[in-house]
């Protein structure tokens, strides 16, 4: 074991002395630099020393850009790629001797188990010298009885035990360690922690009598709800409450909190006593939260049209499902007017933050990633203004320059031409926004006779994402 540290210290070590390696080349590479004489500008090159030194070797992988000083003052835009151009190189350098997986870890607590009675854990990547810390809970449905809690540990077991969990995973989107696809935070410390115990994270009931779990967060505490702001609305097609795709999630939820023995946060049980059940709709929950909230919400979330019985099997849709569609986007839009800090596309899709993708995705030409900065940015700008008067969590100003309220205005699912791609579920082809909609029964005539205007004009707005 000794032995086994001195290398890994030596590895590191030689990984260091790489990156310092690579620094210094970047820094001596020719370059252009201005002196000003009798207020004009001439140019003198910097030349580099003839013999450089021998352990001046090249690092093997990285590639080398020369910076160009000049650049900022004719396009300080040029500047900055070359600037991130240089830190990329660098990139590889830094990381190349690091475990980028997080690794799994099993608790310890024979009391916190997963349904099938298998230990509960979670997935960790450490950054050293990082003090920031993700920690991400992974969703994946319910069930609220023992009928569906058996059908559901036929179909999807690994949602209920962990018994065949990997033994590191790789992190997507927020969660990835490459700049690349994570620009703002790929060298946090990230922890994923799987869902297993099938109650929307809220289930208390022990697996004894005398078993205890108690779990408290505090202080700089900020969350980051992706695809959960569902809607507590009316079904398209009523039906029984047999299973947990076609039960209305109203009654599935109030059946599963007696199942589960569910808490809710103790505001929130307050504002709804008798009917805690409320509290797992965003829109209801969230005005009764201290610590800020960001709300990443696609605006047609297919999770909720299959709740609500719209299934998008690849057959074309009736027009009271259409107006039906519509009218979910427009409800979406009224829950999220009060929410200062939000990301909702016109996409027809679930979840976001941990699509590889997710950099793509704009709203009025901002993506998710820039946005959260900016949130994030406002948040500690703002600090000594929440310690002075309490948790200001509707009150918090936007840094300058940032834009937090990012939704869609158009009205249809995909009229964003940044959404994700669509595909034909029989065919397995791509298809356009125009095309999408057609096949889901779209007449483009009929819908700009009901909404004034020319077929032409909305073709244009469905391409525009207008």
């Amino acid at each position: 074991m000794q032995s086994r540290g001195v290398a890994r210290n030596s590895l590191g070590l030689s990984a260091v002395r790489s990156c310092l390696l690579l620094l210094f080349i970047h820094l001596s590479a020719p370059v252009e630099a201005r002196r000003v004489r009798g207020g004009r500008a001439q140019t003198r090159r910097v030349q580099q020393q003839q013999t450089p030194p021998p352990y001046r070797e090249r690092v093997e992988g990285a590639e080398s850009f020369p910076l160009d000083f000049t650049a900022v003052e004719g396009n300080m835009d040029n500047f900055v790629v070359q600037i991130k151009n240089l830190a990329q190189s660098l990139y590889p350098c830094s990381a190349q001797k690091l475990d980028q997986d997080m690794k799994l870890h099993f608790l310890k607590n024979l009391s916190v188990t997963c349904n099938d009675g298998s230990p509960a854990g979670y997935y960790i990547k450490e950054s050293k010298g990082s003090k920031r810390w993700l920690l991400f809970l992974e969703g994946g449905w319910y069930c609220f009885d023992s009928q569906t809690c058996e059908s559901r540990y036929e179909t999807m077991r690994r949602l209920m035990s962990s018994t065949k969990w990997p033994l590191t995973r790789t992190g997507r989107g927020i969660l990835s360690p490459q700049p690349e696809e994570n620009p703002h935070w790929w060298n946090a410390n990230m922890v994923f922690i799987p869902y297993c115990s099938s109650d929307v994270w809220s289930g208390a009931t022990p697996k004894t009598d005398q078993s205890k779990t108690q779990c408290v967060i505090a202080q700089c505490v900020r969350g980051l709800a992706d695809s959960g702001w569902f809607l507590d609305n009316k079904q398209y097609k009523f039906t029984d409450c047999l299973d947990t795709i076609s039960c209305a999630p109203t009654e599935a939820i109030k059946r599963g909190i007696r199942y589960w023995g569910g808490l809710v946060p103790e505001s929130c049980r307050q504002a709804h006593v008798g009917e805690e059940w409320n509290c797992f709709f965003g829109y209801k929950v969230y005005p009764t939260l201290k610590s800020p909230v960001f709300v990443a919400q696609w605006l047609f979330d297919e999770a909720q049209l299959t709740v609500d019985n719209i299934h998008l099997t690849g057959q074309p849709i009736h027009e009271g499902q259409w107006r039906y569609i519509q009218k979910l986007g427009q409800e979406l839009r009224l829950t999220l007017r009060d929410v200062p800090a939000m990301f909702a596309p016109a996409c027809l899709s679930h979840e976001l933050i941990t699509r590889a993708d997710w950099t793509d995705i704009r709203v009025k030409g901002i993506s998710l990633p820039r946005a959260l900065h900016c949130w994030d940015r406002s948040l500690h700008h703002n600090l000594h203004i929440n310690s002075s008067h309490g948790h200001q969590k509707h009150t918090t100003p936007p840094v300058r320059g940032c834009l937090l309220q990012l939704i869609d205005s158009c009205p249809w699912p995909h009229c964003n031409p940044s959404c994700p791609t669509i595909r034909d579920q029989l065919t397995g082809q791509e298809m356009s926004v125009i095309q999408f909609l057609k096949h889901m029964g779209f007449d483009v005539q009929k819908m700009a006779q009901q909404q004034g205007m020319e077929p032409k004009k909305l073709l244009g707005m469905l391409n525009n994402g207008n």
